[in-house]
């Protein structure tokens, strides 16, 4: 790849490298100049732009991207779109994170125009959380190293995959000793159960005993027997040997005692044992407060499925150290079980994006039909829109009826249905004009959303990609706050609205509010190469609908 100083006149074809202004145009970095984009320099007495011209053994950088990201994407999670040289892995459900540091390391040495981040090992991740980002530093990289990073991405199994959190019946064994109160007893499973609410988990059955090998074993095997698993056993004093009371107990149960001590403070005296295939825990007491200890961790494992023995245990000393010491600069006197669980307000995830499909127009050049309930190879021409949306990220998506609503609504569902985040409004102003079909849908739109994307009902051939890349594009920090697509230099629909402009969208009157709302935002607008074969085509007339059955 060169990059550098070109002659505009040799610049067709090239990547701009750095932002400069056309005439009342802006052209951002990383635009691919075409003829046009020439001419407007050299009339605007531009002779020269930095740019990259890409040889025949270099990717460009958003197929590097994606390349390198859908390798590296395991289970419950999900490869967005690339842009920008970026493609993001998002968790598809709440679970643990599952990679290899050493495979992470190994990619990232490879070559300085491919990198991965990613969270930590057993990082608790929630639904659309981002898991990792593959970015290409340069406009593109070699091709042997793109696929030299895929490989080491895939060996072995994808490097970044999520293990869900399941449902578990989870069995409790107290122990008393001289002294125990009632109160403390409460307080152990009142703190244990919200860990497991917090996990998607609950008790499935509770026991207290006295602090004895045979009454613990008898305890455990009841709880076994009742299906509860994994089991955790709180005893009345501290485990402190592996032939210790509670071990003892577990022991008398059938089971066996696997590792006792681990590298976390506060947390050290845990010890973990097994009947068959059901865990048993010797907990330590630090348990009994909310506080984050290192049963937290291997509590968390369980819930996901994720195997827990002596290796694992031993190898959570980096980073083990959670215990207030004075020298600590930062107490953790507020931090609960759950802080790992939940991400802070700043912590990278998907962005939350909605869709509107504009569904309620008369379908006045119809010649007297609607169009949206036309037939298009089996279905109906809104049937297509919606499945499109559906298979995006964007959620919820909300479709708005107007002229013969209920025939509409159900041209949407196409006999199936309504799934989860499909949902329908009516707009009693149709007959107005399209414009008052866009504001009663950004009106009907939740609380707590980054943007929206409006669909029209007539354009059955914007595929989910195109959808993805706009979501992938979307960045307010970045100035990517509403996001157009663009074939060759023509924009389309549809387009995504920041949340940030919903107010502005509300106030539109007359359908050509949008458009002179995009010019006076045009600092905001991001222009998204939809690909070459990207149809952004209505159907609209008759004549449209034939010319496009005859595909």
């Amino acid at each position: 790849m060169f990059f550098g100083p070109l002659p505009a006149r040799e610049a067709a074809g090239c990547i701009l490298g750095h932002s400069i202004s056309v005439g009342t145009q802006r052209f951002r970095k990383g635009r691919v100049l075409s003829a046009e984009d020439v001419a407007a320099l050299l009339q605007e007495g531009l002779d020269s732009v930095y740019a990259a011209r890409l040889g025949p053994d270099d990717v460009p950088e958003d197929q590097a991207a994606s390349r390198i990201a859908e390798a590296a994407t395991g289970s419950a999670a999900r490869a967005a779109t690339a842009f920008t040289g970026r493609a993001n892995i998002y968790a598809e459900t709440a679970g643990i994170a599952v990679l290899e540091p050493a495979r992470v390391d190994e990619l990232n040495l490879l070559h300085e125009a491919v990198t991965i981040a990613t969270v930590a090992p057993f990082e608790v991740v929630e639904p659309g959380q981002m898991l990792a980002t593959v970015k290409i530093i340069p406009f593109a990289a070699p091709r042997d190293v793109v696929e030299r990073a895929a490989e080491i991405a895939a060996q072995d199994g994808p490097l970044v995959r999520v293990a869900p959190f399941e449902a578990r019946r989870v069995g409790l064994v107290m122990t008393r000793v001289d002294g125990t109160k009632d109160s403390v007893l409460a307080k152990t499973e009142a703190a244990l159960r919200e860990r497991l609410l917090r996990l998607g988990s609950d008790l499935g059955g509770s026991l207290i005993c006295e602090h004895d090998a045979t009454a613990i074993g008898i305890c455990v095997a009841q709880l076994r027997e009742q299906g509860c698993a994994p089991i955790m056993v709180f005893g009345g004093t501290a485990i402190v040997d592996r032939q210790d009371v509670v071990p003892a107990g577990i022991v008398a149960a059938g089971g066996i005692v696997e590792h006792f001590g681990m590298p976390v403070d506060p947390g050290n005296l845990l010890l973990i044992g097994r009947i068959a295939e059901v865990p048993v825990v010797g907990v330590p007491g630090c348990a009994r407060s909310p506080k984050l200890n290192g049963f937290d961790w291997v509590l968390q494992r369980l819930c996901a499925g994720l195997g827990v023995g002596r290796a694992e245990i031993m190898r959570m000393g980096a980073g083990g150290l959670l215990k207030e010491i004075p020298t600590r600069p930062m107490p953790r006197s507020g931090l609960a079980a759950g802080a790992k669980e939940t991400p802070a307000p700043d912590t990278p995830r998907r962005p939350r994006i909605a869709a509107v499909i504009l569904a309620g127009g008369l379908s006045s050049r119809m010649q007297g039909g609607n169009k949206l309930l036309a037939d298009l190879e089996g279905k109906p021409i809104l049937r297509h829109v919606v499945e499109h949306v559906l298979a995006s990220p964007a959620r919820p998506v909300l479709v708005v009826t107007g002229h013969r609503a209920e025939e509409v609504q159900a041209a949407a569902l196409a006999g199936a249905a309504a799934p989860d985040g499909l949902g329908f409004t009516h707009n009693p102003r149709f007959a107005e004009g399209l414009a008052t079909s866009l504001v009663a849908g950004i009106r009907a739109l939740p609380e707590g959303l980054d943007g929206a994307l409006i669909c029209l009902g007539d354009m059955p051939d914007v595929s989910a990609r195109v959808l993805d890349k706009l979501i992938s594009a979307f960045n307010p920090v970045e100035g990517r706050a509403i996001c157009v697509p663009v074939v060759g230099s023509k924009r389309g629909n549809p387009i995504l609205w920041g949340a940030q402009f919903f107010n502005q969208l509300k106030g539109l009157d007359g359908d050509s509010g949008a458009r002179r709302l995009l010019e006076q935002l045009s600092d905001w607008v991001c222009e998204v190469d939809a690909g070459e074969d990207a149809v952004l085509n209505d159907i609209d007339t008759a004549e449209a609908l034939a010319a496009r059955r005859l595909r």
